[in-house]
């Protein structure tokens, strides 16, 4: 069984977003740039299910669509332990885009099993598996928040209203996972480091697709108040702040 990881390149949680060109692109100079936080979880997960001998997954590949500049963040998925990692030399313009290509190059090379991160933690468009999933033509399953393999078929659980539903799936089918899938992103170890400058990065040319949507231009949000500071002898005055300021009473 062969479990393939879709990897996504965002900024770190902490950088300080800047715009540049009119606002219009987003400036990427300072950025520190990692594994999207699900996709990590994710690949977590599927490491786990291949150390138990007995789940019978003998490989881990992570998929990425982006340009050269991105490896260093395959590497770090390679150092957190994947076997192989494929890289789609394109800039991943939009999910139809993203999904379309990682398409073209797993339909000539199937996985049992394929993970998405529920979205991406800089644009949170939340698409691109169940777009995958029918341009392959295979089943999905959404919300998953934990995957076992039992007696060699799938079991995912996923989140619904007011509980839990349990699902039992044939392979092949795509997951779209969210937190609770792993407890904690796994850490690359000095050894993985060095081993994954000599793992495989197999880079596939784009197909022709066109991007479904485009950026006109960014705004950044309007800026906060200045906190007030009310006297705790005068709850009268944060009453009347309340009702006519913040008009929450």
């Amino acid at each position: 069984m062969r479990i393939l990881v879709c990897i996504s390149n965002v900024p770190d949680t902490t950088t300080k977003v800047k715009f540049i060109d009119e606002f219009k692109k987003l400036d990427t100079t300072t950025i520190q740039w990692v594994i999207n936080p699900w996709d990590e979880l994710s690949l977590t997960r599927a490491l786990e299910l291949k150390d138990d001998a007995t789940n019978g997954v003998t490989s881990v590949t992570v998929a990425h669509v982006g340009l050269i500049g991105n490896e260093p963040t395959i590497r770090k998925a390679l150092a957190i332990g994947a076997d192989d990692a494929i890289r789609i030399n394109a800039d991943a313009s939009d999910a139809f885009y993203v999904a379309a290509q990682l398409a073209e190059v797993l339909k000539n090379n199937m996985y049992d099993i394929i993970l998405c991160g529920i979205e991406s933690s800089d644009h949170n468009g939340s698409s691109v598996g169940g777009m995958l999933s029918e341009f392959l033509d295979i089943p999905s399953v959404s919300a998953v928040s934990s995957l076992k393999i039992e007696n060699g078929q799938a079991v995912l659980t996923r989140e619904i209203d007011g509980g839990k539903e349990i699902v039992g799936i044939s392979c092949p089918f795509v997951a779209v996972v969210q937190k609770g899938i792993a407890k904690e992103p796994r850490i690359a170890a000095m050894r993985g480091i060095m081993m994954a400058r000599s793992k495989p990065i197999v880079v596939s040319e784009p197909v022709a697709f066109e991007a479904l949507t485009e950026v006109i231009n960014y705004e950044m949000p309007q800026a906060r108040a200045a906190c007030k500071f009310i006297d705790p002898e005068n709850p009268r005055q944060l009453i009347d702040l309340l009702q006519n300021e913040a008009k929450v009473l």
